[in-house]
């Protein structure tokens, strides 16, 4: 299947840089709570703790004639690598991984999209997607180095980036199949519904894995507000607000464009830590978002 996408506008490339600023968000936060509650089970409640929110306005999808059940088959893929997998591998990641191997890895987001849009999607690789990728994988670069090169040399990959590998891979897969359009327009034009229909065959896929880290590992939570605060910010941050802005973004400019401002993440989590440090930007933050910026520019040009 082919897909035509709309030229970047400024609209589309702000609403594209919301997930990655949620995302940002989310990785330094699941960090933070990793030793109060086990990863599986973080991503379980905060889907849990999502669809409640929306169930008010969307309960009319769970109902036994909606649209959603003729296209069940859609739906569990996408549940399945989205609100199953993506967040499940990422926070796994970050039990056995440091901050910057894991955004390290992750910055292979836009060969993935290349890639899985390449040989399952009979998408053509143009020369300007990869010059797009490089620059933008080379910014990426710049702010994990600090501004030297000569320091990723120093980094040796451990079992938890093999968790990002596999979680940018399902988000790319995602990201594909949001662009196919099956369903009926009621629940597809509403994003809410939509999110909903995969809020609720994921929770299976999400319980399924919950159960298995608690069936097979020595698991615990330590309840208090610490943990309370973080997931409501999981809940509704990267969750609700993050799936409603990327959705629209790949439906408007596509998934090869929209998985370079994915790459905004790590710069965003570079600054997140600089502020919450109290220090000033240094230069290769701005030389980075500069390299970013241009591969999203010269990847989109029709």
């Amino acid at each position: 299947m082919s897909f035509t996408a709309q030229a970047l506008t400024w609209r589309s490339a702000a609403m594209l840089m919301i997930p990655p600023l949620m995302w940002a968000g989310n990785a330094i936060v699941g960090r933070m709570i990793h030793d109060m509650i086990p990863p599986m089970t973080l991503n379980f409640v905060r889907w849990v703790m999502a669809g409640l929110l929306l169930l008010p306005f969307t309960y009319q999808v769970l109902r036994r004639h909606s649209p959603l059940w003729s296209h069940w088959k859609r739906y569990a893929m996408l549940a399945f690598l989205g609100v199953g997998c993506y967040n499940s591998l990422q926070y796994l990641a970050l039990q056995t991984s440091t901050p910057i191997n894991v955004t390290l890895v992750a910055s292979s987001n836009p060969v993935f999209m290349l890639g899985i849009g390449a040989l399952f999607f009979k998408q053509s690789i143009r020369k300007r997607q990869i010059v797009g990728a490089v620059l933008s994988i080379f910014g990426v670069l710049l702010v994990l180095s600090r501004g030297d090169l000569q320091a990723l040399l120093q980094v040796q990959l451990v079992v938890g980036d093999l968790f990002v590998l596999m979680a940018t891979a399902s988000w790319a897969g995602y990201s594909w199949l949001m662009k196919q359009t099956t369903e009926p327009a009621e629940v597809h034009n509403d994003w809410a519904n939509f999110l909903m229909a995969q809020i609720a065959l994921g929770l299976v896929w999400s319980g399924l894995f919950t159960a298995g880290e608690w069936a097979i590992t020595d698991v615990h939570i330590q309840w208090g507000w610490s943990l309370a605060a973080a997931l409501v910010y999981v809940s509704v941050g990267p969750a609700i607000l993050a799936y409603r802005c990327w959705g629209l973004g790949v439906q408007q400019v596509g998934p090869n464009v929209a998985g370079f401002f994915a790459n905004l993440t790590p710069l965003f989590a570079a600054l997140l830590s600089v502020f919450a440090l109290g220090e000033l930007p240094a230069w290769y933050h701005m030389a980075a978002f500069g390299l970013i910026v241009g591969g999203i520019v010269v990847s989109s040009r029709q």
